[in-house]
Parts: C-alpha cells; sequence; structure tokens
C-alpha cells in the first residue's frame, strides 16, 4: 500500500498544495513551523480520521475559512482510490471515494491504512489509561473499520447512562422502578456493545503482543529483556478470576459486564457515573517484574512506544498489504544505535514518510526521494 499523490486545500498552513509521491522512503526536510507536519497529517487523517496532534478537528482548517479539503490518491490491491474529505468545523464532515459521496464519512475507513510513530507516542508508556485505549481501538478500527460505530456507540451509551445516574443520585430516585426499569435497558445496551469491544481488544492483543516483544527486544539489542502487555480490567475489582481475561467471546463479556453492573448499582448511583465498562481498563506494560509506567528509563521508554507502534506495522501488514509508515520529528529524540536499529526495519515497509529539522537527523541508509519544506513551500530536492 502506497499514497501517489497528497492535495490540500486550506488545510493548516496550506492555502493549496499538491505532492506526488512514490514507494520507498520519503523525505521531508524543513525548520520547525514550516508546514513538514501538517503534510503526514493529512495522510494520517486521511486514513484515521484522527490527528495524531490534536484532539479537534477544527485547527486542522486554515484559520477564518469555512472548510478545508484532504486529497489522497492511495495505492493497495492492485487498483488505485481516491479519498477526498472536507473538514467542516462546527458541522458534520462530507467525504468521496472515487468522485462518490459516501452516506457516512467514515465509511472511507479501511481504504488507507497508517502507522504513525511521533514524539507524543511516549504517552503509550508514561501517560494514562486513555491514551493506551486509544492506542488499542484506533488499531482496531483499521483492521475493522465497523468498530468506529462501535465507539461510537458506546460514547453515546456512556454518555446517557451517566445522565440517568447523575439523575437518579440528585432527585432520590435511585430504588423507584423507573430507575430499574430504564437503567436495566442501558444496561443491556453497554453490556453488548461493550462486550464488542472488549471480545476485539483481547484478540488484538494475542496478535499484537509477539511482534511487540520481538521488536523490543531487536530495538533495544538485549536478549534478556523482558516486555509483556497485560489487559487490566476494571471489573476485576468485583469479579476477580471470573472476568473473561484472553477471551474472544463476546457473550463472555456481556455476561461478565452485567454481573458487574448489578455488584457496583449502588455506588454508581453514588457516584453517578459508570464505572463498569471497557472506558475503565488498562493496558498494562512490565519490563520484567516491574511496570513499564515510573520504572522504565527515559531510552527504554523510547524503545517500548517504538516497539508497540512497530508491532501494529507487523499486525496490519499480517492482512496482507504494508500499512505507509509515517515517522513525524522522532529521528531527532533517538540516540544512535535506536536510530540504526529503527533504519533496518523501515527497508522492509513499502512507503515510509519522514519528516526531520535537518538532514543530519536522517540515518544515511535511508536512500530516498527528498522534499525541503520552506513556509508553506514544498519542492521536490533533486
Amino acid at each position: 500500500m502506497w499514497v501517489s499523490q497528497l492535495a490540500l486545500t486550506d488545510i493548516r498552513s496550506y492555502a493549496q498544495v499538491e505532492v506526488e509521491l512514490q514507494p520507498g522512503v520519503t523525505t521531508f526536510v524543513g525548520r520547525n513551523g514550516q508546514g513538514k507536519t501538517n503534510l503526514v497529517e493529512a495522510i494520517g487523517y486521511a486514513a484515521t480520521l484522527n490527528s495524531h496532534r490534536v484532539a479537534s478537528d477544527t485547527p486542522l482548517v486554515k484559520f477564518g475559512i469555512e472548510q478545508g479539503f484532504i486529497r489522497c490518491s492511495v495505492h493497495a490491491h492492485d487498483r488505485e482510490t481516491l479519498i477526498e474529505i472536507a473538514i467542516i468545523p462546527g458541522r458534520a464532515n462530507k467525504a468521496r471515494i472515487n468522485r462518490s459521496p459516501t452516506p457516512r464519512v467514515r465509511d472511507v475507513l479501511g481504504v488507507l491504512r497508517v502507522v504513525i510513530f511521533a514524539p507524543e507516542d511516549l504517552s503509550l508508556v508514561k501517560g494514562d489509561p486513555s491514551d493506551r485505549r486509544k492506542f488499542l481501538d484506533d488499531l482496531l478500527v483499521q483492521r475493522i473499520p465497523r468498530l468506529a460505530g462501535t465507539r461510537q456507540d458506546l460514547d453515546r451509551i456512556l454518555k446517557q447512562r451517566n445522565a440517568l445516574l447523575k439523575s437518579a443520585r440528585t432527585s432520590r430516585k435511585a430504588s423507584d422502578d423507573y430507575l430499574d426499569s430504564t437503567l436495566s435497558v442501558w444496561n443491556d445496551q453497554l453490556a453488548t456493545v461493550g462486550a464488542e469491544l472488549l471480545a476485539a481488544r483481547q484478540v488484538l492483543l494475542t496478535e499484537l503482543g509477539p511482534p511487540a516483544v520481538d521488536n523490543y527486544t531487536f530495538i533495544s539489542e538485549d536478549p534478556t529483556a523482558e516486555l509483556a502487555l497485560t489487559y487490566v480490567s476494571n471489573m476485576s475489582q468485583v469479579l476477580g478470576d471470573a472476568v473473561p481475561i484472553g477471551s474472544p467471546d463476546k457473550e463472555d463479556w456481556r455476561v461478565a459486564l452485567l454481573d458487574a453492573m448489578k455488584i457496583r448499582r449502588k455506588d454508581e448511583v453514588d457516584r453517578g457515573l459508570t464505572l463498569v465498562g471497557p472506558q475503565r481498563d488498562d493496558l498494562q506494560i512490565s519490563l520484567g517484574p516491574v511496570p513499564a509506567k515510573g520504572y522504565a528509563s527515559h531510552g527504554e521508554s523510547w524503545s517500548i512506544a517504538l516497539a508497540l507502534k512497530l508491532a501494529s506495522f507487523d499486525v496490519l501488514r499480517s492482512d496482507g498489504e504494508d500499512p505507509v509508515l509515517i515517522l513525524d520529528d522522532v529521528f531527532a529524540e533517538l540516540d544512535t544505535k535506536r536510530r540504526e536499529r529503527l533504519a533496518a526495519r523501515l527497508t522492509e515497509a513499502t512507503q515510509v514518510l519522514i519528516t526531520a529539522a535537518v538532514d543530519a537527523d536522517i540515518p544515511t541508509e535511508l536512500v530516498g526521494s527528498r522534499f525541503r519544506v520552506d513556509a508553506g513551500k514544498v519542492s521536490h530536492d533533486h
């Protein structure tokens, strides 16, 4: 899989820009603030409908403009597909595939797959559980695009269920038949939707774990390293070993969720908040006997984050096509050893897109196409 053309209109610093790309390694070199990251961010957005830099779409559109456009030509499975996305702050975005409007923007998911590694990814080790949950779920959606709808359904259910629990707490109706019957409806929905996401996470972890361990050993050059990924469920507090950790069966998880909600009903009403579900779980990353968070050195944390991203690449590749691999300003953060080990892996990918502030940040073995980015102007370095 590779991107042959990227065209932006009123996206970030670009009023208009078009870039022709080839398979292999392509590097965008330019000082900070010149617009190089905006290019790879747009490609990432075309694949995931999310930015790896900001949570909202609004900053993606040039300030003062009503809408911006991303156009991306993708080569995969022996055919070319054109993705077009209109980002409209404050309103519903729109999308087209091969010039035909899609019923939903999320219908473009799956056409292009990417793995992005950026300095922000240290949060996978040092950040909150929400960062690790997002990592898992974003990867899931790239593999199984319909799970984007599952995530949206889960957010909607949690919002409604939390509103009900909060009203029960403030209006003192926690024991009313009305609360019991209404809460039961939302419990069933949370159990059904939550179970689908939880089961999918278990399957993903069985595939992600081995390449993450292998990549960490390769990057760190430490054959004794013991990296481990463990799924931590909030339901373990009340169900103990009855939580079906590792099970790919949605029914197992649905039953566990219903049981946990029943046990925690009073606590949830007292706090006016849903205390059970996939939105409260974590991915524990360990090095040997200790958790990586709080114990891993800075270098070890970089190696772990990099191993997780390369493992993501391996998982997506196993589906039959290499994803586009994007490295956004990461070489400057890595020491010489890690640069060399990472460069060795990059040569395996169909297409690699790299951003760097200076040429010296790029390992010499990564020979390929090079663009200069200066004040929003992109020029090919012949």
